[in-house]
């Protein structure tokens, strides 16, 4: 279902390019590409930059400002803008990186620059960019970080307050931010419902134009009746024009079975559309960025239905089981062959077949088709279905 792009405010062109060729591109299931799936400005994120003015406030509070924090500043603050930008537009399975990259700055600079401890609650709030990321795995990473920076803080002489202050506010923020990501994965996931309320409208409107047609062939069998027992009456007394009846009685039947056989086609071809939109309402929901063609037209229902299930199963194991950010259905024909790919980037590593794989090969088989996969751990997964059709 194709939805209008939200305004939002772009780059001058050439600034465009080269950000592109340094990297600064936003993923398309990167958290700039989810706050464009909010409606909101990719650069929304940016105002909370505003926090990094605690860099420039800090040394008010030593007193004085010296050419070595100046220094310092204009060698790390650069770092911790790219490292910020690299944590909102890289993919979610690799923008934690980032984050713990501003911890490890921060970690560096401790012992000279007090003004690095901004990174450090940048980077413990950040980390929770990944959708997989469960909060106690999060509360458990933020513990870690903060072990990390006591040992450094009581090893260079930091102030007790400051040992004891950073690790309470990186966590009471940290709390607060998963709040805020958990309201908004309902929000999406409502936003996605809206879209599927619209979708079985769609469908519900194909039935009832498949209603409509019942109802027309209705009156065209009655024409038929009709024509046939004129040209039984007309058969002993006047043999033309029974088969004058005959012959039109013929062509009535035969432009009705065309217009039956149009309209099912219709509503069985909605199938395989219906199980795509299903998947992307079931991905997108568990924060899988979703990528597919348009199912290929006149496909026989029973290879269609069963693509369909094939397709619906390995989607329910993506979004259960593969924890990948980015998935993507293809569609091919040639040669009398329909094939079907289905890749995610997942932990991969499958090895066996469960319940769900063995179903899925059964419905191929019982298609007289073939189903391979490719699975190297770490490195996602690759579904391919391949099914004859007849000529």
């Amino acid at each position: 279902m194709q939805t209008a792009s939200p305004q939002v405010f772009k780059l001058p062109p050439a600034v465009a390019r080269f950000l592109a060729r340094v990297g600064f591109v936003p993923a398309p299931d990167s958290a700039a590409a989810y706050s464009i799936q909010l409606g909101k400005s990719p650069w929304s994120d940016a105002v909370h930059l505003l926090w990094s003015l605690w860099v420039f406030i800090t040394p008010m509070m030593g007193g004085h400002y010296t050419w070595e924090w100046v220094a310092f500043t204009a060698a790390s603050y650069p770092i911790f803008l790219a490292l910020y930008a690299k944590v909102i537009l890289s993919p979610r399975r690799l923008s934690w990186r980032y984050a713990i990259g501003m911890c490890v700055l921060a970690y560096v600079l401790l012992p000279w620059y007090p003004s690095g401890l901004s990174y450090f609650v940048f980077g413990c709030v950040m980390l929770r960019t990944s959708s997989h990321m469960s909060v106690v795995r999060y509360l458990i990473q933020i513990a870690i970080l903060n072990a990390i920076f006591l040992a450094i803080a009581w090893y260079v002489g930091y102030p007790w307050q400051a040992m004891v202050w950073m690790p309470v506010m990186t966590l009471i923020i940290g709390v607060i931010v998963n709040v805020e990501r958990v309201a908004q994965e309902k929000d999406v996931a409502i936003k996605l419902s809206h879209e599927e309320v619209r979708r079985l409208a769609a469908t519900a409107e194909r039935e009832r134009i498949g209603r409509d047609l019942h109802d027309l062939l209705g009156h065209t069998l009655s024409l038929i009746t009709l024509k046939l027992e004129l040209a039984r009456k007309l058969h002993a007394r006047n043999p033309e024009s029974s088969l004058r009846e005959l012959e039109e009685a013929e062509r009535v039947a035969r432009h009705a079975l065309a217009e039956v056989r149009s309209a099912v086609t219709g509503i069985r071809s909605a199938d395989l559309a219906a199980e795509l939109a299903s998947a992307r309402l079931l991905l997108e929901s568990s924060q899988v960025h979703l990528e597919y063609d348009a199912p290929p037209p006149d496909l026989p229902a029973d290879v269609e239905r069963g693509l369909a299930l094939v397709l619906r199963e390995a989607a329910t194991n993506i979004a259960r089981h593969a924890r990948a950010s980015r998935a993507r259905i293809g569609f091919e024909t040639e040669h009398r062959t329909v094939q079907l790919s289905i890749e995610d980037d997942g932990r991969g590593g499958v090895s066996t077949d469960g319940n769900g794989l063995a179903g899925m090969r059964d419905r191929v088989r019982a298609m007289h088709g073939t189903l391979s996969i490719e699975s190297p751990r770490g490195e996602g997964t690759r579904l391919l279905v391949r099914v004859g059709l007849p000529a």
